[in-house]
């Protein structure tokens, strides 16, 4: 319920706060809404390292990317299909490959250490300042007059959903996975596979409230952008400021296969996105089915 509740105010904020900034609810989904909901993947991969479980620290976000787009993003689609813009096209897809592709060609060595952190941290903030710089230019009508701009009861009232709308997300995700891990290591289930799907799941509930109430609402830029975003943040915030913080090993399982379910549903991406331009609902259903079975791999 705290979830669902943190999911609607985030995006109400944000919504809002697009116009403000004269930065286009795409930019919003990409950075702010992405930001918000990627917190969880970050603090529990920071515990995870410094508490000596790497699996778990790599594998929430491996797993948090696969059920982003296989579940999220197919769930969302079925409720509403979403039209895929240039700027996705041009842009956002492509940066979300590259850095899958990155984190994968980085982990072969099976460490990731202080230089791929600091890498994977400077693309983040060079890729980040670049959209916003990029849409208050090609928005320059958007915003306020001046008269509105002198109170600033909606900056107040916008900030206030997007406080709530964080604390609910993290506080709600939070105690979903402290009571899901519980439950997981009672059953002997190892550190990889919860972080690929227990934790994963928890950890993307954020994004999947945020998701599906942005298509409710008919945002789709933000219900989009929202689940490219957060892959692109889980990788190089949540692992960049992890591996800053202590290295992380990473384990040749996750390497020879999970890091491939991520590629490879990252990709497929790509001829809904170029040739249809849209993700239908017989999209969304072939990408829950896809889902579906790397989970069934999984636990085998």
């Amino acid at each position: 319920v705290i979830l669902i509740v943190g999911g609607d105010f985030l995006v109400r904020g944000a919504s809002s706060m697009a116009l403000k900034f004269r930065l286009s609810p795409l930019v919003v989904g990409l950075t702010i809404v992405s930001f918000g909901t990627s917190a969880p993947e970050l603090l529990i991969s920071i515990n995870s390292a410094l508490k000596g479980s790497p699996d778990l620290a790599v594998g929430n976000v491996v797993g948090s990317n696969i059920a982003n787009i296989a579940l999220i993003l197919g769930l969302t689609s079925v409720i509403y299909p979403i039209a895929i813009g240039k700027s996705s096209r041009a842009l956002d897809w492509p940066v979300c490959m590259g850095a899958s592709l990155l984190l994968y060609v980085m982990s072969l060595d099976g460490r990731l250490g202080l230089w791929e952190g600091l890498l994977f941290t400077g693309i983040l903030i060079a890729f980040t300042v670049y959209l916003i710089v990029k849409s208050r230019k090609e928005n320059p009508s958007l915003g306020l007059s001046d008269e509105e701009k002198i109170t600033h009861t909606g900056y107040l009232k916008d900030g206030a959903f997007l406080l709530g709308g964080g604390v609910g997300l993290y506080f709600g995700s939070d105690w979903f996975v402290e009571g899901a891990i519980n439950i997981a290591a009672g059953f002997g289930v190892s550190e990889r596979i919860i972080g690929l799907t227990v934790v994963a799941l928890g950890t993307s509930l954020p994004e999947l409230a945020a998701s599906v109430i942005a298509a409710v609402k008919r945002e789709m830029d933000i219900a989009f952008g929202n689940i490219i975003g957060s892959n692109v943040f889980n990788i190089l915030s949540v692992l960049g400021i992890t591996a800053i913080i202590k290295p992380i090993a990473v384990s040749s399982e996750l390497v020879n296969m999970d890091m491939l379910w991520m590629l490879g549903i990252t990709f497929i991406l790509f001829p809904m996105m170029f040739v249809l331009r849209k993700i239908t609902r017989v999209e969304g259903m072939i990408l829950l089915g896809l889902y579906v079975s790397y989970i069934w791999i999984v636990l085998q």
